[in-house]
């Protein structure tokens, strides 16, 4: 359904997007994510045709619409501010797209009573927009773009300005609807819980490349890099040496001692005595019992009660501060406790210092 191909934007000497390749399938959910300032509204605006490419190609369907002006690529755009019109009510915020595409009158009314009934507006069809709550104005927003019945929707952090309860219940809402209508999604957002709740797949991007493309469960459990594991989630990252080598695994003792076998990222040495970082999620380790084989000896430093989880802010003798999820009141501040690997998690290894971009 859509296609990028080394889409590439330069602002004079900045390199806003770099060398993105990527597909999107027909009724997919993909989702652009990272810090700000990585690229990825500035890659979506290109996609809607707001921006030119510097180089590159944008294919939707089997056409390159890389020059075409935006009414021209029968895409849908929902911005962050919505960008609804104050002096029009909503019936005629959702009609203004289809007539400025020149729809006849006579089709005007079906389109855009089909999109109310999509979002479940339609009694509020010829209320002011300002009296409408901003959930309801996200859903205006969504109809606009959905009336002329696209084949792409784009979406620019529309649900940043909501509150949190209503946010989760809209993004589940949204995920539900594009689903039973097929459509082809491509969101941008910063939330990496938003982008794991509403994706099929995740597009991680940083100083303007993809770090990473995969599902939200690929990209948490298989980060390419540690800029992934660190953006995605909480991650530890322990200072440890290779000992051996085996396939894609290592053996590797850890600054803080233990030795722990990890599995080897696709920049990380495959060499005895190299150096690397071990990245270990919070649930991957546990305060284990004295005896434990390869733990290390740590301070509790703090705990903090999250509602379903429990999180121990943890000092390792010569080694980082660590957090570790565990069971409520399992240790206390200023207690001694022993650090080991839960059940049979397995640590990333990635080189010791990240490549330069």
């Amino acid at each position: 359904m859509l296609r990028l191909e080394n889409l590439t934007r330069r602002f004079g000497e900045t390199v806003a997007v770099d060398g993105v390749s990527l597909d999107v399938a027909a009724g997919e959910f993909l989702t652009l994510l990272g810090p700000s300032g990585c690229g990825k509204t500035t890659t979506l605006r290109m996609i809607a045709g707001f921006e030119t490419p510097t180089s590159g190609r944008i294919v939707v369907g089997d056409r390159d619409v890389s020059t075409l002006p935006p009414q021209k690529r029968d895409v849908g755009m929902v911005f962050q501010n919505y960008a609804l019109f104050p002096h029009l009510d909503v019936w005629e915020n959702v009609a203004f797209g289809l007539k400025s595409r020149g729809d006849r009158r006579d089709a005007l009314a079906p389109a855009v009573e089909r999109a109310l009934a999509l979002v479940e507006l339609g009694p509020y069809a010829r209320r002011k927009v300002q009296a409408l709550s901003g959930g309801q104005q996200q859903r205006v927003a969504l109809a606009r773009a959905l009336a002329p019945e696209p084949p792409l929707l784009l979406l620019d952090e529309p649900l940043s300005n909501l509150d949190a309860a209503l946010r989760e219940r809209t993004r589940d809402e949204l995920r539900a609807l594009l689903k039973r209508l097929g459509m082809t999604a491509v969101f941008v957002t910063h939330d990496q819980e938003e982008a794991f709740a509403l994706s099929d797949r995740v597009a991680v991007l940083n100083r303007g490349r993809l770090q990473q493309l995969g599902t939200p469960e690929e990209l948490y459990g298989a980060p390419a890099n540690a800029f992934v594991a660190s953006f995605l989630g909480r991650a530890n990252f322990f200072g440890a040496t290779v000992l051996s080598v085996e396939g894609e695994h290592a053996l590797c003792r850890l600054a803080a001692g233990g030795v722990w076998r990890a599995r080897l990222a696709g920049d990380a040495p495959r060499t005895a005595g190299a150096a690397v970082r071990l990245m270990v999620r919070p649930e991957a380790l546990e305060l284990a019992p004295e005896g434990a084989a390869d733990a290390i000896a740590a301070r509790v430093a703090d705990r903090r009660f999250a509602g379903a989880a429990t999180f121990y802010r943890v000092q390792t003798e010569g080694g980082p501060e660590v957090l570790v999820q565990g069971r409520p009141h399992e240790a206390n501040p200023g207690d001694t406790v022993r650090l080991a690997l839960h059940g049979r998690a397995e640590p990333v290894a990635y080189a010791a210092e990240e490549p330069a971009h």
